[in-house]
């Protein structure tokens, strides 16, 4: 199993948007990038635990913790010309953008905030501290999973 940070604007698509959901289910989907792509593609699969990141909003920090449920699979709203993922270079026959389904897990107690990760010296590391990084999906690795979820109050 591998763990990942998932980002996702909260005025998008936030953690009590999933929760809402039928079966607490959806399609993670819009990801326009293309190393994210492969990790979609290629590396995340089911069984693997998320952060359900809420980003470009204050504050932004993990709200809780998504199970990928469905291996990566083209993209289809990039074949939505009203869509605004739309991307008029990928086809149905030669997809370009992959995406994949996550289900609820547990929404955190205690929201974890960007500055908590940011100032805990066991999360120095993390990808999401590093400046510069916009990579909506990123991997995590066992110790920050613990640690966060620690501080989420989901021991």
């Amino acid at each position: 199993m591998h763990y990942w940070l998932l980002k996702s604007e909260p005025e998008c698509f936030s953690i009590d948007d999933l929760q809402a959901r039928t079966r607490q289910t959806t399609c993670w989907d819009g990801v326009r990038n293309y190393q994210v792509r492969n990790m979609l593609r290629d590396e995340i699969r089911i069984g693997d635990l998320g952060f359900f990141y809420h980003s470009s909003c204050t504050p932004p920090g993990v709200a809780g913790i998504v199970e990928v449920v469905k291996n990566g699979y083209p993209d289809h709203t990039a074949w939505d010309i009203h869509s605004d993922h739309f991307d008029p270079g990928s086809t149905e026959e030669n997809p370009r953008w992959y995406m994949v389904d996550v289900r609820l897990v547990k929404k955190f107690p205690q929201f974890v905030t960007f500055d908590q990760i940011k100032h805990h010296p066991k999360l120095k590391n993390m990808l999401v501290n590093r400046k510069g990084n916009r990579l909506s999906i990123t991997p995590v690795t066992k110790e920050e999973w613990k640690v966060i979820c620690g501080m989420g109050k989901d021991s």
